[in-house]
């Protein structure tokens, strides 16, 4: 495993912070053949950190492209690692492929009606894949696959990496600004059951920034759903060995390898391992690998609450699971990359799969007329 390990950290990766575009910023305003739209607020508080932007893609899933906050003292701080606007619309519009796989390498994609991976049987041409649920045969494109010889391909991160918005509006509220929108995903491009809306709003105040998604069928037949993001946390001090990490669970899910990261179905206490990440001022990443899944969180106060901490930089970013479907988190962090992908899911990877023993698996069935909500909220802080 840590020879795998070493391999995989010595791969190439798209690197979202370091992409290098001619177009000025100033000059994009449509990224998937849709405006921008940018909220914004002026801080106020002269010891107190704020947020201050979220700028985001509607034809792109409503993916967020870039939250900044203002630090005292420091000014406006990227909090997501991701290019500028030149960077995001050359990687989106003009190097993306046909599914939208470089949606989930910068910012932060929505990812519906399933977050992770799921495996199937493969097509003849592998470009889809089949799988089941409740005897529903499913078809998915098989947009992802490890580097090594031995990796398998697979589904991966949703279906509306590529979708459209309709109905988006912007409001002024108090402390701030909202964006809503509704994504018409019907049957998700014939891969999916039923028909679904997706009404999402982002909303913007000095204290938070809140991503709300509700997915409600309106088809005529039960569905599975599963709702999440991948948000790419930046590091500001560009030091992630001493940035910490606070995760509050009880267990990890043991995977096959760190190159397609399946689940085997079983799960491993993380007391006395690297996976603990239980303290209460987070666990240093040093030069750990992480792609991993955990489960059995603990909630307070309405809340399932992971931190970003970087005592470098003098910043923190902590995430508020406030769904109750939300079962788990994974966290992707390479060695080599400053930053921590924090990605609050409904589900277990590879959901439908027979690894996991009729285990409920964290896919919401939603009957006709039937909806479920996911939501995150975003604090800053000095640690």
């Amino acid at each position: 495993m840590k020879s795998l390990i070493r391999t995989l950290t010595a791969l190439p990766i798209v690197l979202p912070v370091l992409m290098i575009s001619q177009l000025p910023a100033q000059d994009v305003t449509e990224i998937g053949g849709q405006k921008i739209v940018t909220l914004t607020r002026t801080a106020v508080s002269k010891t107190t950190p704020e947020f201050t932007s979220v700028t985001l893609a509607p034809g792109r899933g409503m993916e967020l492209i870039q939250i900044t906050a203002n630090f005292p003292g420091k000014g406006n701080v990227n909090v997501l690692a991701s290019p500028d606007l030149a960077g995001a619309k050359e990687m989106l519009d003009v190097k993306d492929n046909d599914f939208g796989d470089l949606g989930y390498r910068l910012g932060s994609a929505l990812l519906v009606p399933y977050p992770n991976r799921i495996r199937g049987k493969l097509s003849d041409d592998s470009k889809t894949l089949t799988t089941a649920w409740e005897n529903h045969i499913i078809t998915l494109p098989a947009n992802n696959i490890g580097k090594l010889p031995t990796a398998e391909r697979h589904a991966m991160h949703g279906l509306i990496l590529k979708a459209k918005t309709d109905d988006v509006k912007v409001q002024d509220i108090p402390g701030g600004q909202l964006v809503s929108g509704v994504i018409h995903a019907g049957d998700f491009g014939g891969h999916w059951l039923s028909k679904t809306d997706l009404e999402v709003t982002i909303t913007l105040t000095a204290e938070s920034v809140d991503t709300t998604i509700i997915a409600r069928n309106v088809g005529k037949e039960a569905e599975p759903m599963a709702i999440g993001w991948h948000p790419y946390f930046a590091l500001p001090s560009g030091d992630r060995t001493q940035a910490r990490i606070e995760i509050p669970a009880a267990r990890v899910a043991q995977v096959d390898n760190y190159d397609n990261v399946f689940p085997t179905g079983r799960f491993k206490p993380v007391d006395g391992t690297q996976f603990d990440l239980r303290a209460t001022d987070g666990v240093a990443l040093g030069q750990n690998f992480y792609d991993d899944n955990w489960s059995q969180l603990k909630w307070k106060d309405g809340a399932v609450t992971v931190r970003v901490i970087d005592p470098a930089a003098k910043y923190g970013v902590s995430i508020e699971g406030l769904s109750p479907n939300i079962k788990t988190i994974q966290m992707y962090a390479p060695p080599t990359q400053q930053f921590v992908a924090i990605e609050d899911q409904f589900n277990f990877a590879n959901p439908f799969g027979k690894e996991w023993n009729g285990m409920n698996t964290g896919m919401v069935t939603l009957k006709p007329g039937a909806s479920t909500r996911w939501q995150v909220r975003l604090h800053v802080f000095v640690p």
